[in-house]
């Protein structure tokens, strides 16, 4: 969640941190098929589609009917400045056409999710701070970060747009939210314990629990199928110089992307363990329709921090298998919740510009 991609696709260009033997150096990959958005090795996609063509779109999400999806862009052709929430049809494609907007056009939103009822969404936003985009930093003294804007709250939305609840009202961070498929929790993401700590709540923003609470940044979390299990995303800067400078971070609303792992922990936090253990950036997991397995995005592979590739890896963090072999950009992994379609976000067929393109794909076990 949140536009980590834009950050991560600039580092990845030239950090070497955490370097391992390439995947591509040991076996050169082979370029893509002709006509085809398919790339050889990548057997789990029957067949894909490009959904959009410019810009920079991610985070495509299921409703629960699996009848539509909820994603964010910038695409300026669209007539918006930063990440403003889209809404389109499964069969829909866009290209010289717009789909309808979903949020109000005002300010930055990230990380919406449809509700159970299929009539509302949920999303992140700093529209109530101001009607302008905030700025977006992307270095600091030579690190690369991205910020985690204090103006962000958690808002519910119909699907005309209309904001029609304000889920979160405190002071600081709080955004990346998911929906639990059982229907009844929210998983987030929030600064107001003064770490990135996960909470959950009700649907109507009520009882409010801390679910995480080790120091570092935990986010992009989501349920598992049965709602029992959340997956997500964290760092967890261990040495003095490394805590040091993750707080100075934080303290000026900003975090330091290059080095995350997999946790995972049943609903209420408990039993949580590190299910990877790779190096570089391990991030958008979500899990396999079995509940068995988490399909994420790494680039612990490449020598210089890039490409990233979606991985699959049992949830005892055995039988790690590649999955697609772009030699650019694959993140954000969705599932359609009766299991048969991924959704995903992609540089591949993007003319050689750095547009990022969501993709649905037919997914086959």
């Amino acid at each position: 969640m949140h536009k980590l991609y834009l950050v991560i696709l600039i580092l990845a260009l030239v950090s070497c941190k955490n370097e391992t033997k390439s995947a591509s150096q040991k076996d050169p990959q082979p370029e893509v098929v002709k006509d085809s958005l398919i790339f050889p090795g990548e057997k789990h996609f029957k067949s894909i589609r490009q959904i959009t063509h410019g810009g920079d779109n991610a985070e495509a999400y299921w409703s629960f009917d699996d009848k539509q999806l909820v994603f964010q862009s910038n695409f300026s052709k669209w007539n918006v400045g930063c990440d403003q929430m889209f809404l389109m049809n499964f069969n829909d494609t866009f290209d010289s056409v717009a789909p309808p907007m979903v949020s109000t056009g005002k300010g930055r939103t990230t990380c919406s999710y449809f509700l159970p009822d299929n009539k509302h969404i949920i999303y992140a936003s700093t529209h109530l701070a101001d009607d302008n985009c905030p700025e977006t930093p992307l270095r600091k003294n030579g690190k690369y970060i991205w910020p985690v804007y204090d103006s962000f709250d958690i808002f519910v939305a119909d699907l005309e747009g209309n904001i029609v609840n304000q889920l979160t009202h405190e002071k600081g961070y709080d955004a990346e939210p998911t929906v639990s498929p059982k229907g009844d929790k929210i998983v987030f993401t929030s600064t107001r314990s003064g770490d990135l700590e996960l909470y959950t709540m009700n649907l109507d923003g009520s009882d409010v629990t801390q679910i995480t609470d080790e120091l570092g940044y935990d986010g992009g979390a989501f349920f598992s199928p049965d709602g029992t299990k959340i997956i997500f995303r964290a760092s967890r800067p261990k040495t003095e110089q490394e805590i040091k400078d993750y707080k100075e971070l934080l303290a000026e609303g900003l975090v330091e992307p290059t080095d995350m792992e997999l946790f995972i922990c049943n609903a209420d936090g408990s039993d949580l363990r590190q299910l990877t253990d790779l190096g570089n950036a391990n991030w958008s997991p979500f899990f396999h329709p079995s509940g068995k397995k988490v399909l994420f995005s790494s680039n612990f592979e490449a020598e210089r921090g890039f490409p990233f590739n979606l991985y699959l890896i049992d949830i005892d963090g055995k039988n790690l298998e590649r999955v697609t072999h772009s030699k650019t950009f694959d993140a954000f992994p969705v599932f359609s919740n009766d299991g048969k379609y991924l959704a995903f976000s992609s540089n591949r067929n993007n003319g050689g510009t750095r547009d990022t393109n969501l993709f649905i794909a037919e997914w086959q076990d």
